[in-house]
C-alpha cells in the first residue's frame, strides 16, 4: 500500500535536500574510490550545515578503465567478477566501526545500532550495481533519486550520489532511520531548482509493485491488521508465484526481484531495461491488467471478470485452486460460524440455494468450512431450485477463489514512474527485520518470522569474532544469518548485469554495422 511518508511531488510542500559536508564538495567519479577516508563518529540529532554535491557534468568526468576493465572480461558467469572486491570494503569499514558500542537491550530505533549496520552489514557495493546497470558509475545512478526518513522523522526528498562511496559516506553521516528510492531523472535531483520545469523529469524507474497483508484482513482469520504468522504468508507466497507467472509468461519480464517488506509484505521490483523505460500508461495498463481483487472493504463482490476466462486468470485460477482446501478452507477456515458463512452465501448466484444452504448449517452449527464448500455442489445437485444456472454456479465457485486467494495489489503503487519505494536491506523500525529478497527458486522455504533482526546481526557478528579470532579477513555478513540473503541478491544482480552487457554490445554491434556501406 501507498506509504504516508512516500509523498508525490507537489502534493504537499516538501524540505529541501540537506546540506553537503565538506568532504563531498567537488565530487567527481575519477575521485571517488573505496580507498577514501573513513567516516568519523556522527551526532545523528545534528543538522548537516553545508550544500550538497554537485556532480560533474559527463564531459567534465573521465571515467579510467581499471586494468582489464573491457566489458568481455567483466561481464562472466562468476560473481566475483563483480563483486570480487568486497574485501576492500570489508578493510574501510572495520576501520569505522571501531567507535561503535551496542548496548545490551539496544533495538533498531537505536541510532547506534543503525550506525552500526549501515557500517558493517548493508551490502552498498551490489545494491550499487544493481542501480547502476553497470560496473562503472553512471547517469542511472547518479541521477537517480534517493529519499532519506531520519531519526527525527525528517524526510528528505532528492538526494543524489554520483559514486556508491558518496552514497555509502552520505548514509553513514545521516543514519537514516529507512530510505527510498525514486526514479532516474532528465538531470540531477539536487539541479531541479535551477532548471526549467521541462528540463527535470523521470526518465525511469524499476517497474514495482506492493502486496500488503493488511489487504488480506477480510479473508484471514489467523490475524489481522499488522500481525503475521505462518498461515498467512502462504497468501504472499501463493500471490508472488501467481504474479511471477504473468510477469514472465504474459510480459516476457526475466529480471523480477522480490523483497521482504519487514512485516507484513513483499515488494516486487521488476528490473529489465524494457520495464524500467514503460511511461506512466504503460504502467497503469500493467496495473490494470493484472488487478482483478477491486474494492475497498466496504464493498461487496471483489471480483468481476469476462466469460470465457482470460488465459491469465484461467492459469491463475489453476495455481490457486490447488491451495485453496489447505490454504483457505482448512487453514483460515472462513466460514466456521454461521455469521461468517452470509459472506460465501453472497456471492453465491441462486437465492432458493442460499436459503436452502442457511437452513442446513443452522441445522449444523459450526460447520467446518472445507464442509459448506462441499454443500454448495451437494445441495445444489438435489434440484432445491428450479432456477438454478449450473453454469453459473460453477463460475461463482471460481470466483469465490480468486476473491479469497488472488494477489491483492496496491495498484497505484504501480501506476507512476515517480512513486518512491523503501529500499531493499532497509530494517522495519518496528520489527527490526531487515527487508531481505525472497529467493524465488525456494518460495515455500522463505520465513518471515526467521528473518534476521539487525539487533541479531550484530551479535552474530560478536560472537563469531570471539570463535574466529585469528581468522584472515572476512565480510561481517559472511558472519551472520543475512549471508544467504547477500548471496542471493548478488547472483540476481550478476544476470542483470550481464543482460544489460549483451544488450550493450549488441547496440554497439548494429551501430559498427550502420557505418559499412
Amino acid at each position: 500500500m501507498s506509504k504516508p511518508n512516500s509523498p508525490k511531488e507537489g502534493d504537499i510542500a516538501l524540505p529541501d535536500a540537506l546540506d553537503t559536508p565538506p568532504e563531498f564538495q567537488d565530487a567527481d567519479l575519477c575521485s571517488a574510490s573505496d580507498s577514501d577516508s573513513p567516516v568519523g563518529k556522527i551526532d545523528v540529532k545534528t543538522e548537516p550545515q553545508t550544500d550538497p554535491p554537485e556532480p560533474a557534468s559527463p564531459a567534465e568526468i573521465e571515467v579510467k578503465k581499471e586494468e582489464g576493465g573491457d566489458l568481455d572480461n567483466i561481464f562472466k558467469d562468476e560473481e566475483e567478477d563483480f563483486f570480487g572486491d568486497d574485501d576492500d570494503d570489508a578493510d574501510l569499514l572495520a576501520s569505522e566501526v571501531g567507535a561503535v558500542s551496542i548496548v545490551a537491550g539496544s533495538g533498531p530505533s537505536d541510532p547506534q545500532v543503525m550506525l552500526a549496520f549501515y557500517q558493517r552489514l548493508f551490502p552498498f557495493r551490489p545494491f550499487f550495481q544493481w542501480l547502476n546497470h553497470s560496473p562503472v558509475p553512471c547517469h542511472d545512478f547518479g541521477h537517480r533519486e534517493f529519499a532519506f526518513t531520519l531519526q527525527s522523522s525528517a524526510y528528505l526528498r532528492y538526494q543524489s550520489f554520483p559514486t556508491m562511496e558518496l552514497l555509502r559516506k552520505e548514509i553513514v553521516r545521516l543514519n537514516p532511520s529507512r530510505f527510498e528510492i525514486g526514479p532516474v531523472y532528465s538531470a540531477n535531483p539536487r539541479d531541479r531548482k535551477t532548471l526549467r520545469k521541462n528540463a527535470f523529469r523521470p526518465l525511469s524507474k524499476e517497474l514495482v509493485f506492493d502486496i500488503d497483508l493488511t489487504d488480506y484482513d477480510e479473508v484471514r482469520t489467523c490475524c489481522d491488521k499488522a500481525n503475521i504468522c505462518n498461515l498467512c504468508w502462504n497468501f504472499i507466497t501463493v500471490a508472488i508465484k501467481v504474479m511471477n507467472a504473468a510477469l514472465r509468461d504474459d510480459f516476457g519480464f526475466k529480471h523480477v526481484l522480490w523483497v521482504y517488506s519487514g512485516r507484513r509484505g513483499a515488494h516486487a521490483w521488476v528490473c529489465d531495461k524494457r520495464a524500467r523505460s514503460l511511461d506512466d500508461a504503460k504502467r497503469r495498463a500493467i496495473a490494470n491488467y493484472l488487478e482483478v481483487v477491486k474494492g475497498g472493504g466496504q464493498a461487496g463482490k471483489k471480483v468481476n471478470i469476462w466469460r470465457p476466462l482470460h488465459p491469465h486468470i484461467s492459469r491463475s485460477l489453476n495455481l490457486l485452486r490447488d491451495r485453496f482446501e489447505s490454504d483457505i478452507l482448512r487453514d483460515q477456515d472462513p466460514w466456521s460460524d454461521n455469521e461468517k458463512a452470509e459472506k460465501l452465501l453472497q456471492l453465491l448466484p441462486d437465492k432458493t440455494l442460499n436459503d436452502a444452504l442457511r437452513k442446513k448449517w443452522d441445522n449444523h452449527p459450526n460447520r467446518p468450512s472445507i464442509s459448506k464448500w462441499a454443500d454448495v455442489y451437494g445441495v445444489a445437485g438435489t434440484g432445491v431450485s428450479k432456477e438454478l444456472d449450473s453454469t453459473r454456479l460453477k463460475e461463482s465457485r471460481e470466483e469465490v477463489v480468486l476473491e479469497y486467494m488472488y494477489p491483492r495489489l496496491d495498484a497505484e503503487v504501480s501506476k507512476h514512474l515517480n512513486h518512491l519505494l523503501k529500499s531493499p536491506f532497509c530494517v522495519h523500525p518496528q520489527t527490526g527485520r531487515v527487508c531481505v529478497p525472497i529467493d524465488e527458486r525456494d518460495l515455500e522455504a522463505f520465513d518471515p518470522m526467521t528473518v534476521p533482526t539487525v539487533v541479531g546481526l550484530l551479535g552474530e557478528i560478536d560472537a563469531w569474532d570471539k570463535v574466529h579470532k585469528r581468522e584472515g579477513k572476512v565480510d561481517d555478513y559472511e558472519k551472520t544469518s543475512l549471508k544467504p540473503y547477500v548471496d542471493y541478491f548478488k547472483t540476481f544482480v550478476n544476470g542483470l548485469l550481464q543482460d544489460e552487457a549483451a544488450v550493450k554490445r549488441e547496440r554497439e554491434g548494429n551501430s559498427g554495422n550502420s557505418m559499412e556501406f
